[in-house]
C-alpha cells in the first residue's frame, strides 16, 4: 500500500497543474495515469490560453493561472510565449464586437487595430494587409504554448522531483474515502483529486449523468506555416467571436451570428471556431469543428475539414491553400449545465473537470483554487 498526501488521477494538463500546485505547497504527490504519456485533450488542442476571451469565474481563473503557465514553462523547458492573440475582423459588425469588448475589458486588454496595423503585426511586413480584413484587435494577455510538448515535459519534470511519484500505465477502477483501487493495486492519500476529463463517467457515472457530460470531438489540422505569416501569436477569426464568452456576450454578436448564418451557413453547421496556433517548429495548427455526443464518432468527414480550410485560407489570405502535415481528432469533456465540474464527492475526494474547451486556459488557476479549498484537511507547509 502506497500512501501520499495527494493522489492525482489523470496526467493531462488539469491533473499536472494540480500535482504541481500540491508539490509547491510541500505535499507528497502520486500521479496515476492510464496512458504512458499524455494522449488526450492536453496534446490535441491549439496551445492557446485565451485569457482575454473569458468572463466572470473563468476570467478570474485564467488571470490567476497566467503567470503559472510562464513559470511552469521555465521549470519544464517547454515553449510558452506571452504573445497575446490577434483577431481578424472581416466586417464592421465584427469590429463592433471588438469595440464593445474593449469597452468592457479596457484598452490595456484589447488593442483595436487598423487593417494596416493588423497586417503588419501578423505578417511582419509594415506594408502588408490581409485581404478582406477591415481591422482587428490584439488581445494582449493571451498566451501561446506548444501543446505537443507542454504536458509531456511538465510530467517529466514533476516526476524528477522527490515530491512527485508519476505512475503511468495504471488504470484506476475505483476512488473513495482516500483509497484508489487500480490495475496494479491500491493507493491511499489524505486527499484524492480526480482529473480524468471526458472519461469521468467510468469512475463517477452518476455525477457525469447529472451534469449531462458528453464528449466534444474536433477536426484539427497541422500545416506548414504560410510564408507570409510571421507572428507566433494565435490568430482568431469571426467564428471565434461567437464562441468565447467575452465576445459572444456582446450586443453586436447577434448581428455577426446573422451575418455568418447568411454568408457561410456551412461554418455554423460544423460548429466552427476557425483559428490558428503557430508552433515554434514552423508549423501551424488549424481548426476546428465541434461535434457533441455521449460517445462521438471517431470518423471525421473530409467535407468538414474542407469547410475549415477554406475559411482558414480566406482569413490568412492564403489562396493557394496549405501544405498539410497531419490531421487528427481532438476530444474534450463538455457539459451544458456545469462547464466547470468541481465536486466534493466525499471528505477526501474532489473531482476537477473542465467541461468546456478552455482547459489549457484555466488549468493552473483552477489548481490553485482547488488546493486552497482542501487546505484544512492537509498538512500544508506553504
Amino acid at each position: 500500500m502506497t500512501h501520499s498526501d495527494i493522489i492525482v488521477v489523470g496526467a493531462g494538463i488539469i491533473g499536472l497543474a494540480h500535482a504541481r500546485a500540491a508539490a509547491r505547497r510541500g505535499l507528497s504527490v502520486t500521479i496515476l495515469e492510464a496512458d504512458q504519456a499524455p494522449r488526450g485533450a492536453s496534446v490535441r488542442n491549439f496551445g492557446h490560453a485565451c485569457i482575454t476571451g473569458q468572463t466572470d469565474e473563468f476570467a478570474e481563473l485564467a488571470a490567476t493561472g497566467r503567470q503559472h503557465w510562464l513559470d511552469a514553462a521555465a521549470e519544464a523547458d517547454f515553449w510558452a510565449a506571452p504573445t497575446g492573440a490577434f483577431v481578424v475582423a472581416s466586417s464592421q459588425a465584427q469590429m463592433a464586437i471588438l469595440e464593445q469588448a474593449r469597452a468592457a475589458k479596457g484598452a490595456a486588454a484589447i488593442d483595436l487595430l487598423t487593417p494596416d496595423r493588423l497586417g503588419a503585426a501578423v505578417t511582419g511586413d509594415p506594408h502588408a494587409r490581409l485581404r478582406g480584413a477591415v481591422g482587428g484587435a490584439h488581445l494582449t494577455a493571451d498566451l501561446r504554448v506548444d501543446p505537443r510538448t507542454a504536458a509531456p515535459r511538465l510530467a517529466q519534470t514533476l516526476a524528477a522531483t522527490s515530491a512527485v511519484d508519476l505512475r503511468t500505465g495504471v488504470r484506476v477502477t475505483r476512488v473513495g474515502e482516500g483509497t484508489v483501487e487500480t490495475s496494479v493495486g491500491a493507493f491511499t492519500a489524505d486527499h484524492v483529486i480526480v482529473c480524468t476529463g471526458h472519461e469521468l463517467p467510468a469512475l463517477f457515472p452518476e455525477l457525469a449523468a447529472e451534469a449531462e457530460l458528453v464528449e466534444c470531438a474536433l477536426s484539427m489540422t497541422l500545416a506548414a506555416t504560410p510564408e507570409h505569416i510571421r507572428t507566433e501569436a494565435a490568430v482568431l477569426s469571426r467564428t471565434s467571436l461567437l464562441r468565447y464568452d467575452a465576445f459572444a456576450s456582446m450586443p453586436a454578436a447577434e448581428a455577426v451570428r446573422d451575418e455568418v448564418a447568411r454568408s457561410a451557413p456551412e461554418l455554423i453547421a460544423v460548429g466552427a471556431n476557425v483559428m490558428f496556433g503557430p508552433r515554434p517548429d514552423g508549423t501551424i495548427i488549424i481548426g476546428d469543428s465541434h461535434e457533441y455526443g455521449r460517445s462521438v464518432d471517431p470518423f471525421i468527414p473530409e467535407s468538414t475539414t474542407e469547410v475549415l480550410l477554406a475559411e482558414a485560407a480566406a482569413v490568412l489570405d492564403q489562396p493557394t491553400g496549405f501544405s498539410i502535415r497531419q490531421r487528427w481528432q481532438g476530444i474534450y469533456a463538455s457539459s451544458p449545465k456545469r462547464p466547470l465540474l468541481v465536486e466534493t464527492v466525499d471528505e477526501r475526494t474532489t473531482v476537477a473537470t473542465v467541461a468546456t474547451g478552455i482547459g489549457m486556459t484555466i488549468a493552473f488557476g483552477l489548481a490553485e483554487r482547488t488546493l486552497a479549498d482542501i487546505r484544512p484537511s492537509l498538512r500544508l507547509t506553504a
